[in-house]
C-alpha cells in the first residue's frame, strides 16, 4: 500500500467536496422521479414493438423488483421550474 501526503488545506478541501457529493447523491436518489408500473408498461405497449408475453413479463418483473419492494410505488410529481 502506498502513502500519499497532502497538506491539511488540501485534505479539508477534499473532505468538503466528498461531503457535498454525498449529500447531493443522497438527495438525488431520494427524490428520483419514478413512474407507476402501469405507466411504464403502457409506454412500452404504445410502441407496438413488444409482444404481450414480454409486456406481462416486464410488469411481473417490475412488481417483483427489490426497488419497488423497498420504496413502494411512490411517485414524486415534477415541480415546475422558474425561469429567471
Amino acid at each position: 500500500m502506498s502513502k500519499v501526503t497532502i497538506s491539511k488545506t488540501e485534505y479539508e478541501h477534499l473532505k468538503k467536496q466528498a461531503t457535498a457529493y454525498q449529500k447531493f447523491a443522497t438527495k438525488f436518489f431520494e427524490s428520483m422521479i419514478k413512474d407507476p408500473i402501469e405507466e411504464v408498461v403502457g409506454d412500452f405497449s404504445k410502441t407496438n414493438l413488444y409482444s404481450k408475453e414480454f409486456l406481462k413479463d416486464l410488469e411481473s418483473g417490475l412488481r417483483k423488483s427489490s426497488y419497488i419492494k423497498g420504496h413502494g410505488n411512490k411517485t414524486i410529481t415534477k415541480r415546475s421550474r422558474r425561469v429567471s
